[in-house]
């Protein structure tokens, strides 16, 4: 009786589709879970919004005052420099 393990006096070519078959399932899963599941916020390697203030965060609603007009530029330099003595780097990239 001839079995595909045993075709011929060994396996075949057709053995290395198993493998191949595997690696496409583990990176569709892969992907798929990076692009559904692990993109929120909380993600297993970033946040989405690194690097730029949350909304309801100190430096938003300075941001957000600035912006309006409700505190000239002066203003907004000398509260900025009060939050980040407080709270060490705000808002810039790559602060502890």
């Amino acid at each position: 009786m001839q079995t595909l393990a045993n075709w011929g006096g060994g396996p075949g070519p057709w053995i290395l589709f198993f493998p191949l078959i595997w690696a496409a399932v583990v990176i569709g899963t892969v992907t798929f879970l990076r692009r559904t599941a692990w993109r929120s916020p909380g993600g297993p390697w970033r946040p989405m919004d690194e690097g730029r203030p949350s909304g309801d965060s100190p430096l938003a609603v300075l941001g957000r005052r600035f912006a309006a007009g409700e505190i000239d530029e002066d203003e907004y330099w000398r509260r900025l420099s009060v939050l980040e003595e407080q709270f060490g780097r705000l808002g810039k990239p790559g602060a502890a």
